[in-house]
């Protein structure tokens, strides 16, 4: 059985007992927190109503993303990063 949930405004397949990073979500670890089922599957029905549970494991940052600019011939260069902020979240309950 796998669904289709959409949290924090992004769409993830999951199956029970799945651990998943995505944007950080408002509330502390240990948290239960309901995703928007879009669609779910048993074998071979599909049903466009469900409901799941989530709960947040941790609150973390992922990897440094780099991004270069450039301007050729003009001198100009500029090196910026960032991390994004991430939640690891289980999901706990399918159904």
């Amino acid at each position: 059985m796998f669904a289709i949930v959409d949290i924090a405004g992004q769409q993830f397949k999951v199956k029970q007992n799945d651990n998943i990073f995505v944007h950080r979500l408002e509330g502390n670890v240990g948290d239960v927190v309901d995703p928007k089922v879009l669609m779910t599957s048993t074998g071979s029905s599909i049903s466009m109503s469900g409901s799941a549970k989530a709960e947040i494991l941790e609150h973390l940052q992922g990897d440094k993303v780099i991004t270069f600019h450039k301007k050729r011939r003009k001198g100009y260069t500029k090196k910026i990063g960032h991390r994004e902020a991430l939640t690891k979240i289980k999901i706990t309950a399918l159904a």
